[in-house]
């Protein structure tokens, strides 16, 4: 696949022309942000944007409707949230959020601050696309389904399988060497990729990933490792190895409001984001837990992980894409409030060929559209429910 014109990913420096008004993302490797970050995140949001953060499927974050830009750009460099001018794009590390915490096979919170360090030391590692992606899984899937162009997965507490292209390379790798690979792949990445702007990943270059092996030098072993996008989010009470407790808190269509934002960053516990579009706070006493759930579950949050919310994401919609033909977050959150969104694995359906938003009753995991794009569907066994001029159509399916 090429495209005719080159990646318009948005960061902080190169803001995205919504229709709403101008949008910032903002890079969070492996979704860690310090309370002191998050609170810089919700003053922004609250003092230069529309008051809400919102979570990407990548770990990241969105302000929308900025009202000054170099405000924004001053605030999030403060906060150590825009380390570098020229690589803050390329920054997309997704990790486990549990990882060292609960489970795993290994842990790979060590290999986020070098893999972040030697992405910003590398001049021409600006050049890569703000699509592509990186992702750390220790072990338990949680992220290597989630399609990496680099990535590496334990199968043990020093082995790691090189992932390229959303598949397994073959390739095996020790925790000391993992981070150098990924780096020294993503240079094979931009030489594979040459001059042609409108290939923005690493599966849209033919045969990408079997060439990137041959010009690292390595020889893959037989043994292919297969990955699906995980449907399981972390939500609720979660007892860590270490005997303290994390919380999984769920946010309604990935949207927190930046009033929530501060009582979260109040607490003064580390927040990881979750390609879920949910966060986990870490490292809270069981009193501690308890009280922060009596304050946040009154506000939204979710602590229940068979909420119907948990089912439901969807694209910005109407007022923030001119492309949108109607405001799906709104149709959306009624199906959730008028119990429409139903419990149970998606079943098949023989739909009509447009459905009002009133009418739309689905089971199981969905994402509503504003247009056939689809911007934002999660990977995996989802329903799509698009907008068109005369309503809604049911789709469910599976797409790669």
């Amino acid at each position: 696949m090429t495209r005719g014109a080159p990646d318009s990913c948005p960061g902080v420096l190169r803001l995205h022309q919504a229709a709403d008004g101008p949008l910032a993302r903002v890079r969070v490797p492996g979704g860690r942000l310090e309370p002191a970050q998050l609170q810089a995140l919700a003053e922004a949001a609250r003092d230069l944007a529309d008051g809400t953060i919102e979570l990407t499927s990548r770990g990241n974050v969105q302000l929308r409707r900025v009202s000054d830009a170099a405000a924004i750009t001053d605030r999030l460099a403060a906060a150590d949230l825009l380390p570098s001018t020229t690589h803050e794009r390329v920054r997309n590390i997704i990790a486990s959020p549990l990882s060292g915490r609960i489970g795993g096979l290994a842990d790979v919170r060590p290999l986020v601050p070098p893999l972040d360090t030697g992405l910003l030391a590398a001049p021409r590692l600006a050049g890569l696309p703000g699509r592509v992606l990186f992702t750390l899984d220790d072990g338990r899937g949680d992220v290597s389904g989630l399609g990496p162009d680099i990535g590496v997965h334990a199968v043990g507490q020093d082995e790691f399988a090189l992932l390229l292209a959303g598949g397994d390379s073959g390739l095996r790798l020790s925790a000391a060497d993992a981070v150098d690979v990924m780096l020294a792949a993503a240079h094979e990445f931009l030489d594979l990729r040459g001059d042609d702007p409108g290939r923005w990943r690493l599966h849209e270059i033919e045969h990408g990933a079997e060439r990137v092996v041959d010009r690292l030098g390595l020889s893959p072993g037989a043994e292919r490792l297969a990955f699906t996008a995980s449907p399981s989010v972390p939500i609720g009470w979660l007892q860590q190895d270490d005997g303290s407790v994390s919380l999984g808190v769920g946010v309604r269509l990935g949207s927190l409001p930046a009033r929530t934002a501060e009582f979260i960053a109040a607490v003064q516990r580390p927040v990881f984001v979750t390609p879920w579009r949910s966060l986990v706070i870490t490292d809270l006493a069981e009193w501690t837990a308890e009280q922060v759930v009596r304050v946040l579950a009154p506000m939204g949050s979710i602590f229940d992980a068979d909420s119907p919310w948990l089912l439901v994401s969807a694209c910005a919609g109407q007022p923030g894409c001119a492309k949108s033909h109607t405001d799906v977050r709104a149709d959306a959150a009624d199906a959730v409030a008028t119990g429409r969104v139903l419990p149970g694995p998606a079943v098949p359906l023989d739909p009509p060929p447009t459905t009002a938003a009133a009418d739309v009753a689905v089971a199981g995991r969905q994402h509503w559209s504003g247009c056939d794009r689809r911007c934002g569907r999660p990977r995996g066994e989802v329903t799509d429910i698009v907008a068109t001029g005369d309503g809604y159509i049911v789709r469910p399916r599976r797409l790669p």
